[in-house]
This record gives structure tokens, C-alpha cells and sequence, in this order.
């Protein structure tokens, strides 16, 4: 399909129209980072028109959460970075769809005349030509239909690059395609400043021997998940680790340090063999937000974000991102908890050798000692780290609350290029053995009933060495 970024916005004009005649509305959400900004955009945009509505979070679209949907009274139900993948299976009227994921292949299948389609804006970039895994996330979308509700709205833009940031759709760099459009109103706003240096997570609240020893994107030799050889490293380089009793972070560092410590870090990624082209590159500050906390970069603003929703909290998730004073505070609880259950996660799969080989994909199975909500986040974080490879996908499984299996697959853009689509394989896979998925090209999901896991893994095989050329 042709690039077609006009039409896209002629969507999004359509969608503000019907928002903007709504009286009452309901928006549903996902939990994660993207979600949750999504989320934020929408409920500031209805705020701003004076319609009453509630917000509701989502971890996934399934029977249970389609017909509650479909029973809200509201005129109007805003649906943000979910919903593409069931367009078929909505039947009431009143819905605006902001998403980026893979469409329902069913969707207008079946329909014989125009009637018998409901009132349902949908916005989504693929049906556009444009790329939804790595061009523009679900803030993103969200933010352009509420960017046509009113110019004024702006000052949200910030929100879509921060969502942008949390689907990791800034890697190879920085921001592309229409990001990179709406990081120019982020800019012009003043909420965002695009700074070039090492793109290190945790730059503005980690503690310099921390800020390195949890680098594994690259990997770090000799530094990496090594405490004592990161202090000597750091030593080496006559680099102070305090001011005073107050642990120095990358902020803290001069002009002269920091060039000192990025050409070290370089050097030393590349003894070994390290793939860098997203070590260097941009990072997004955001010069409003309170100094020293998370919500100065977007990066780890997304990771806040994340960690409220993977913990039953993206309302507080949502607090931050509205401003509420109080919400960050709040947030700390998740925090400290997301940290904690992701170092455990990596660890266990590590130091247990979980990540099995087959021929065209890795896995790992967690069982119930990994959380259904971090699993995907566990697999994209060990891919092509700690001596796992790159060059096959990844796939996850965890045990989910209600009994059925929870599973992450993520994949490397080196295989998109040579033209992986793990959502395909994923929802086809699922199907076959009675389950549901889908997502984008280069990270999927599904839920499967447990028992499955075996069936699923041979035709997700079959399809992804079909898929690579």
C-alpha cells in the first residue's frame, strides 16, 4: 500500500468530529506506557470540551471486556492503542478506535451494504500505508485526532513522544516518520529537548556505577551486571562516584567527563562486538518536569508509566501524565516493585539456562514465577543480551490469572527486515490451537489454553521460516 499520510489525517479529522459532538463518553485504554499516555491525551481532550467521562483499563481485548464495550450507555466510546485486532467484533455504535496495531483481517469482510456497518471511526496508520510498529504509537494516533479537536491541543504532544519512547519505537537512534512530526510540536510547545548523546537508561535518577552495571543494550564487558568491575572501571577513569555524600548520576557529570566516559564506553562496547547503532543517538528531555525524577526523560517516564499499569495502577500512571502534583509519589510503590520483579525475571531465566533453541525461534517458559505483565518486557530485554541470540525470535510464555497461558513474542528489526511479521504468525498460531493474539511485526501477544504451548511453538516455526528470506 502507498504512503498515504493525508488520508491518515483525514481519519483523524473525521474522528475529532464525532468526539467533538459527544455528550458523554468512556475511554478505554491499555495498561502500558503507550496506553496509558494515550489515555491521558484522550481524557485531556474531552476535559478541554467540557464532556463528562470515565476511563477504563485494559490488559487485553477479550470476550468479557467486548461486551462490556458494547453495554456502555456513554454516546461515545474512545478505544486508545487497542482495538484494530477485533474491529469485527464491535457491533454498537458511537466508537472512535486510536490504535497502531495490525488490523482484523475480517474487518468490512461479510458486510453487503453500507448499513450494516456500525457508527465506527477508526484511525490506525497501517490502513494508510504507514508503519504502526516503528512510525507512530497509540498516543501517537490519539494525539494527531486530538491535535485536529483543537490546534491548542499541543501542549499534549509531549505525551506521544513519551508513548513513543515506552514502545521503544526510538530505537536506531531516535524518532521517525510521523513521530518525528509530532516531536516538532513537542519542541515548538517547549516539553521536549532533543539532546545527542549515549542513549543510557537511567541517566537522570541511577547512580553511575548502577547506570552501567544494568547496561546490557550493549553489552558491556567486564561492566555489565559486574559491581565491582564497573566501580574500578569508573575509578580508571578519574571519575568521582560522589559529591560530597550524594551519589553522582550522568546529569552530574561535565562537559569534559561525560566525553571521557562516552569514548571509554564506546570503546569498551566494541571489544565486545556489540551492535551500537542504538548506543549514540537522541534522547528526549522534558525541561518542565520537576529535576531528578523520572519524568525529565522520556524513557524513563515510559518505564513510571509502565510500572503502574503492570501493577494494577495505570490511573495513577494517568495522574502523572495530567499532572497531578501528588501522583509521582504515588507511583513509587510500582516502581521499586517493576524494578525488583524485572531483575528477579532476568535473573531466573538466566541463571536457570530457560531460553531453549529450535530451529527458527528461542523460547522460554516462566510458569507462574514470572508475571503475565512483564513477560513480553523479560523477553525484549534478554533478546541478543546475555549470550542469547538475535537473529531468531523470541518467544515467552507465563501462566495467567485465569488459568490460560500468557504469550510474548518479540523479534529483532533486522528480521522485520528481512520481512518477519510476528503478528501474523502469532494470531494464526493462536487460532489453530483455540486462542487469540496479534500486535505488530516486531512484538506480538497472545492467549492460549494452557497445554498448547508445544502446538503452538511448531506452527509459529513453520510461519516464521516461511517469513524469512
Amino acid at each position: 500500500m502507498n504512503r498515504d499520510v493525508p488520508g491518515l489525517l483525514r481519519a483523524a479529522r473525521s474522528a475529532a468530529e464525532r468526539i467533538r459532538s459527544a455528550e458523554r463518553a468512556m475511554v478505554v485504554a491499555h495498561i502500558d506506557a503507550d496506553g496509558i499516555s494515550a489515555a491521558a491525551i484522550a481524557s485531556a481532550t474531552l476535559s478541554r470540551l467540557g464532556i463528562e467521562h470515565g476511563t477504563v483499563f485494559l490488559k487485553k481485548l477479550d470476550e468479557e471486556a467486548i461486551a462490556a464495550i458494547e453495554s456502555y450507555d456513554e454516546d461515545l466510546v474512545w478505544i486508545v492503542d487497542l482495538g484494530s485486532g477485533y474491529l469485527s467484533q464491535f457491533r454498537r455504535d458511537g466508537l472512535v478506535v486510536c490504535d497502531h496495531h495490525t488490523v482484523d483481517p475480517e474487518w468490512r469482510k461479510g458486510q453487503t451494504d453500507l448499513m450494516s456497518f456500525p457508527d465506527l471511526n477508526h484511525v490506525n496508520p497501517h490502513e494508510h500505508g504507514v508503519d504502526g510498529s516503528s512510525e507512530v504509537c497509540g498516543a501517537g494516533i490519539t494525539y494527531l485526532v486530538s491535535r485536529e479537536v483543537d490546534p491548542a491541543n499541543i501542549f499534549l504532544a509531549h505525551l506521544a513522544v513519551v508513548g513513543a519512547a515506552g514502545d521503544f519505537q526510538d530505537s536506531d537512534g531516535g524518532l521517525k516518520g510521523l513521530n518525528r512530526d509530532i516531536l516538532k510540536d513537542a519542541v515548538t510547545d517547549g516539553s521536549i529537548e532533543v539532546n545527542h548523546g549515549l542513549r543510557l537508561f537511567g541517566r537522570i535518577t541511577r547512580p553511575l556505577p548502577q547506570l552501567l552495571q544494568y547496561c546490557n543494550d550493549p553489552y558491556l564487558p567486564g561492566v555489565t551486571s559486574d559491581n565491582t568491575g564497573t566501580i574500578r572501571f569508573l575509578n580508571g577513569l578519574g571519575i568521582e562516584l560522589k559529591d560530597g555524600s550524594r551519589r553522582r548520576t550522568w546529569m552530574d557529570l561535565d562537559e569534559f567527563e561525560r566525553e571521557r566516559l562516552t569514548d571509554a564506553l564506546v570503546e569498551l562496547a566494541g571489544t565486545g562486538g556489540a551492535d551500537l547503532s542504538n548506543f549514540r543517538g537522541e534522547v528526549y528531555d522534558l525541561p518542565r518536569e520537576k529535576e531528578g525524577t523520572e519524568l525529565r526523560d522520556a524513557k524513563e517516564y515510559a518505564t513510571l508509566l509502565n510500572a503502574c499499569g503492570r501493577y494494577d495502577d495505570a490511573a495513577t500512571g494517568m495522574r502523572i501524565c495530567l499532572g497531578d502534583p501528588g501522583a509521582l509519589e504515588d507511583s513509587k510503590t510500582n516502581r521499586d516493585e517493576h524494578r525488583r520483579h524485572l531483575s528477579q525475571a532476568i535473573n531466573m531465566v538466566r541463571d536457570n539456562d530457560m531460553v531453549q533453541e529450535r530451529g527458527w525461534v528461542q523460547f522460554f517458559h516462566s510458569g507462574g514465577e514470572i508475571k503475565e505483565t512483564i513477560v513480553g518486557i523479560v523477553a525484549g530485554m534478554l533478546l541478543g543480551n546475555n549470550g542469547i541470540r538475535k537473529d531468531i525470535p523470541m518467544v515467552a510464555f507465563a501462566e495467567s490469572d485465569d488459568g490460560e497461558v500468557k504469550v510474548s513474542a518479540r523479534g529483532h528489526r533486522e528480521l522485520v527486515a528481512r520481512g518477519l511479521d510476528l503478528s501474523k504468525a502469532v494470531n494464526i498460531a493462536a487460532g489453530i490451537v483455540g486462542g487469540y493474539g496479534g500486535g505488530h511485526n516486531i512484538a506480538a501477544g497472545a492467549t492460549i489454553p494452557a497445554g498448547t504451548e508445544e502446538r503452538f511453538l511448531q506452527i509459529i516455526e513453520d510461519i516464521v521460516a516461511s517469513q524469512i528470506i
